[in-house]
């Protein structure tokens, strides 16, 4: 399964793309961060990172984008900033016709690292591991892409549709429902996010025997 991770920011939007076997080992695809003049209106900054989000598809046809969820902080500007990106992603990825799903921060953390309030540091250092890398992905927004990719890739929860405004979903017993017909693709990837589910996988290297 070839996954998309999209850790939407205005300033700097990181775009990582993985490749995961059916044993759960990732590889890295991609990675970059989309950069947006701060001197621009917000619409041409959008449409900046719109533009890289788009080439990325194009380049790598993921089949699943997983986007980082946007969580109230204390800095309204900034949430408000991000949410707008996060729009401007999903409308990338629903122009693409892909299956899209969206996690929350402590998820993507608890995934790739085993601590759902993992500093950035630690999230780096986990993921040059888990993709065999000689240095962590810097800046910090590449390597917030690809955990989110990997978190995908690993629980395979928060599917929100596919193609042609299909619904897919995958229950916490690993029932798996969905409205309207899936690729081939789709239909081996949302079976084995309901394996999961069924199974409770996790990381692979903390599986034991």
């Amino acid at each position: 399964m070839r996954v998309m991770g999209i850790d939407p920011g205005l300033t700097r939007c990181g775009i990582g793309v993985v490749d995961v076997d059916a044993a759960r080992r990732a590889r890295l695809v991609h990675v970059s961060v989309a950069r947006s003049d701060k001197d621009l209106a917000t619409h041409f900054r959008l449409r900046t990172v719109a533009d890289a989000i788009d080439q990325a598809i194009r380049l790598y046809e993921p089949e699943v984008v997983a986007i980082e969820r946007v969580f109230a902080q204390d800095n309204l500007q900034s949430v408000t900033t991000t949410m707008q990106v996060m729009g401007a992603a999903m409308t990338c990825v629903g122009r693409a016709g892909l299956p899209m799903a969206v996690h929350t921060p402590s998820e993507v953390k608890s995934a790739v690292t085993g601590n759902g309030r993992a500093a950035k540091a630690q999230i780096q250092m986990m993921i040059a591991r888990i993709l065999g890398l000689d240095a962590p992905p810097r800046p910090a927004d590449a390597a917030d892409a690809l955990a989110i990719a990997i978190c995908h890739a690993w629980r395979g929860s928060g599917l929100l549709g596919a193609g042609d405004d299909s619904s897919v979903s995958v229950s916490l017993s690993g029932r798996l429902t969905s409205k309207g017909n899936m690729t081939p693709a789709q239909r081996v990837w949302a079976e084995a996010q309901a394996a999961q589910r069924r199974t409770g996988a996790v990381d692979p290297r903390l599986r034991r025997g």
